[in-house]
Parts: structure tokens; C-alpha cells; sequence
């Protein structure tokens, strides 16, 4: 299989990518594979979809209610990887990554997980419970069905403990740009490129942003310094408020919202001076 993410960034070098996340089902899984087609239409270069989990314990108000919608509509990880396969049918080249909990998968099993997920046409994984240290179970099973381990480094990582975050880690580098839950603060431009330019030094894979980033005008600053903007809590946000209101075109607010920042974040480094 093509790898989907080394790929998609050497297709979008010279700008940053745009990396989407949603939860996965929400708000059904019925309407989650259109909702996935959107944010592609929008303009989004990579997808996170969200594993559906009762405690997500990093993740801020916007999220968890996402997850409530998507749970009391029936989702599990396994409908998740099916809606994973029927989005492979009509899209082969938008690498997909799986961010979540460990607890989901180690109650699958770590080697049917990891074979089931690549061949449902997933790229990667995010787990964001799952320390360095204790990878020692999942590291190897991800490895040997090609799929990415895409590990989150903090502004509280610093140069001691930076190589073992970097150590199996593979796709790209998520830089969690606040400290704290998501969707509740952002950070300042000089200290994201402060951060991006020293990750930058320690590793060749590519750095991506997010927490926080809710607006087009965010994304074009950080698109100035990072390989990838990563947007999450403001769509999942926007789908939750469109589902309230019985909104009968959910995907199509997705992808106007999504190709508002997709715009930013491509005419970024046009804005640079020369």
C-alpha cells in the first residue's frame, strides 16, 4: 500500500497542510462517510477521525459532546473502521488517521486492531493516552501493517525527554500547542514558531499544529511556521450546532467552513515578504 502521508506532504511542500479532525459517527454514522467527503471538498489535506470512547479525558467540552452524539447514536470502533472502508471506496489518496484511546484498542486486541485498521484503509494512529514507555505492545503490531504511530509532543516536552517521544514515532509530529484540554485556549504566533523551529532541529518528520485553532486568521499564522494546521474543536463544534438545529445539509456547512481555512492556510506564505 502507498503511504498516504509522506505522499500528501511532499505534495503540499512549499504551504502547510490542512488536517481536519471530526468524531467519528458524528452526529450518525449514517451520514459520517458524507461528512468525510466534505471536509476533502473543503480542502482538507489529511483527516483525523476520532475513536468513539465514553472518557476522553484530553479533550475539551466541543469534543466531548461529539463523542456523546456519535456513542448514543451507536457507534464502536468496529462501525468506525466500516465507515473508514466506505469512505476507501470513492477516496484512495486522503491519508486518514485515527486519533484516540487506548482502551478501545486493547480491548479489540492490538494485532487484530492493526490489521483490521489498515485494511479498512486507515494510514495511521494517534493514541493519546499511550506514553512511549508502554508502547511496547502497540509499537510493533502498528509497524508490521504499515500503519503510522504519529506521536504528540507539548510545550512541556523538552530536550530531555524529546527523543523518546521521537523514538517509533512516525507520518508526522502533532505539536499540541497549548497545555490543557481542547478547544480552550490558543497560542501566540512567536512561541508555536519558536516551538516548530526547535522540533524542526530534532527530527526530519513533518511538524503539525493544533489545539485551539478555531478561525481562518489562526490558521494562516501558524501556517506561516508549521508543515500542518490542525483544526478540530471548531468543526466538531459547528456539526454539533448544525445538528441541533435538524440542519438538513450538515456536509455542505462542513465544507464552506472547512474551504475558508483551507484558503488561509494555502495563501500563507504568499504573504511572506521575499
Amino acid at each position: 500500500m502507498p503511504d498516504r502521508i509522506a505522499r500528501r506532504f511532499a505534495e503540499t511542500r512549499g504551504r502547510a497542510a490542512l488536517v481536519t479532525f471530526i468524531c467519528g459517527g458524528d452526529p450518525t454514522p449514517e451520514l459520517a462517510p458524507s461528512v468525510l467527503h466534505a471536509l476533502v471538498a473543503g480542502g482538507a489535506d489529511i483527516i483525523e477521525i476520532g475513536m468513539p470512547f465514553t472518557d476522553p479525558m484530553a479533550d475539551g467540552p466541543a469534543i466531548q459532546a461529539g463523542n456523546i452524539r456519535a456513542l448514543g447514536a451507536g457507534m464502536s470502533l468496529r462501525k468506525l473502521l466500516r465507515i473508514v472502508r466506505e469512505f476507501r471506496e470513492r477516496d484512495q489518496r486522503t491519508p486518514l488517521v485515527m486519533m484516540g484511546y487506548l482502551n478501545p484498542v486493547l480491548s479489540y486486541g492490538a494485532e487484530a486492531f492493526a490489521s483490521d485498521a489498515r485494511e479498512a484503509g486507515l494510514d495511521g494512529v494517534i493514541l493519546v493516552d499511550l506514553p512511549p514507555e508502554e508502547a511496547g505492545e502497540m509499537l510493533p503490531e502498528l509497524k508490521a501493517a504499515g500503519l503510522h504511530l504519529v506521536r504528540l509532543a507539548t510545550p512541556t516536552t523538552d530536550s530531555a525527554r524529546l527523543p523518546a517521544v521521537l523514538d517509533g514515532a512516525s507520518g508526522f509530529l502533532y505539536y499540541v500547542a497549548v497545555a490543557g484540554i481542547t478547544g480552550q485556549k490558543s497560542a501566540e504566533a512567536s512561541d508555536i514558531a519558536a516551538a516548530v523551529s526547535r522540533l524542526k532541529a530534532a527530527t526530519d518528520l513533518p511538524v503539525a499544529v493544533g489545539f485551539g485553532v478555531r478561525t481562518p486568521e489562526q490558521a494562516r499564522d501558524i501556517a506561516m511556521h508549521a508543515d500542518a494546521v490542525v483544526v478540530g474543536s471548531a468543526i466538531v463544534d459547528l456539526i454539533g450546532a448544525a445538528h441541533a438545529r435538524q440542519s438538513n445539509d450538515i456536509p455542505g456547512e462542513v465544507e464552506r467552513f472547512v474551504a475558508g481555512l483551507s484558503a488561509a492556510v494555502r495563501d500563507a506564505r504568499k504573504e511572506m515578504p521575499a
